[in-house]
């Protein structure tokens, strides 16, 4: 009995845990009840201490140094401390503190004015980076948008609200259209690991061989959503300035057993709101091109218009990373695209409502309101007919 407290003594001490920690634990997990003073006799039997017999500060010093060039040179003196007694050191907070102002004073300045140490994020100019990502805040009402911004700028590429935005052929489509557009194509695009992305990635590799002659296997870069941050970012801004109102409008319908998202509601959701929508998130993107970004002292991005910053990057310090590709690589790339189609919603429904629109002699909604209200009187006008 005596040899397991011991050995239990001797673990808990290992972790850093205090004199009365290490009663706590042995009297209510392992039920060894003993005083603080057989505690205290005991570690003194088995030569544990916490101040005397401190180990060499150089010793101390190099196992900080290891400690430093991994993810551990975020860490306070508090938790190297508990990280030097869990190696078997003997040595105070203030010593591993005062060892850390001479072996890493830029950290040790950077948590005292309590900054994070953020990865770098480097783009030369517009066109080196597009970021391409899918929006799915409005994806349970039937409405999908997709997008894409310049890494360098943060000018809006292109940013297309549709029925959906899981179909490659579509995303594809967005794409090339900016491509034909520009006459050229970016130094790089990213993107997550969704199949709504395969084609893009082809099409770029196929444009970048036709260009280069050679293939190219970094001109596309997958990745984990919260690493393509200038688009995961900027779905921050879309939300608060536009989609949270429409967010707030459905879910009211949902509140109000107006909305089931079954087959009628998601189409009859697309027939009185997507073309809006569209229009909507084409008037964002203008504005958010045009308004000026303002500097920022921690920032490695230029700051002004992203309009001005995509079409004169001399001015803001880069260079245009646009690549030319020919007339007849884009036709090739356009061949396997698809195009949003001339209906917002299925064509059966779109001409029923279209019909039903006629004989009570409604026009297009032009603002959100108008929309809900006409989605309404469909799907109460359709239920009740049909």
């Amino acid at each position: 009995m005596a040899s397991l407290a011991e050995d239990l003594i001797k673990f808990y001490f290992s972790l850093g845990l205090r004199h009365g920690e290490i009663l706590t634990l042995l009297n209510t997990v392992d039920d060894v009840v003993m005083s603080m003073r057989t505690l205290r006799r005991l570690l003194k039997r088995m030569g544990l201490y916490r101040r005397k017999n401190q180990s060499d500060p150089l010793d101390v010093a190099a196992f900080l140094i290891d400690q430093l060039d991994g993810h551990k040179k975020m860490y306070g003196y508090k938790l190297h401390h508990l990280n030097c007694i869990q190696a078997g050191f003997v040595v105070t907070q203030n010593t591993v503190r005062h060892l850390l102002r001479f072996l890493d004073p830029d950290g040790v300045e950077q948590r005292r004015r309590n900054r994070l140490q953020r990865r770098r994020y480097i783009n030369s100019g517009p066109n080196f980076l597009w970021h391409v990502d899918s929006y799915d805040k409005l994806k349970p009402y039937g409405i999908c948008i997709n997008g894409a911004i310049d890494g360098f700028s943060r000018a809006i590429i292109w940013l297309h609200a549709y029925s959906t935005n899981s179909d490659p052929s579509i995303i594809a489509g967005y794409f090339m259209e900016e491509v034909e557009k520009k006459r050229g194509t970016p130094a790089r695009i990213r993107s997550d690991f969704g199949t709504e992305n395969v084609k893009i990635a082809e099409m770029q590799k196929f444009l970048h061989w036709t260009t280069t002659g050679r293939d190219s296997n970094n001109c596309f870069i997958h990745g984990s959503s919260n690493h393509n941050q200038r688009i995961e970012s900027w779905w921050a801004y879309l939300r608060t300035h536009h989609a949270q109102h429409w967010m707030n409008l459905f879910q009211e319908l949902k509140d109000n057993d107006c909305f089931s998202g079954d087959f009628l509601d998601k189409q009859l959701i697309l027939f009185s709101c997507l073309n809006l929508i569209e229009n909507e998130l084409q008037e964002v993107a203008h504005l958010w091109n045009m308004h000026s970004i303002r500097h920022s002292r921690n920032a490695v991005a230029p700051s002004g218009r992203p309009l001005l910053m995509y079409t004169v990057p001399n001015l803001f310090g880069g260079q245009n990373h646009l690549k030319a590709v020919s007339q007849e690589a884009v036709a090739a790339c356009k061949d396997e695209c698809l195009q949003r189609g001339p209906h917002p919603c299925d064509s059966t429904v779109f001409e029923l409502c279209c019909i039903v629109m006629s004989d009570h002699f409604l026009t297009p909604s032009t603002t959100a309101e108008e929309a809900i209200q006409l989605y309404l009187f469909l799907r109460t006008y359709i239920l009740k007919h049909i």
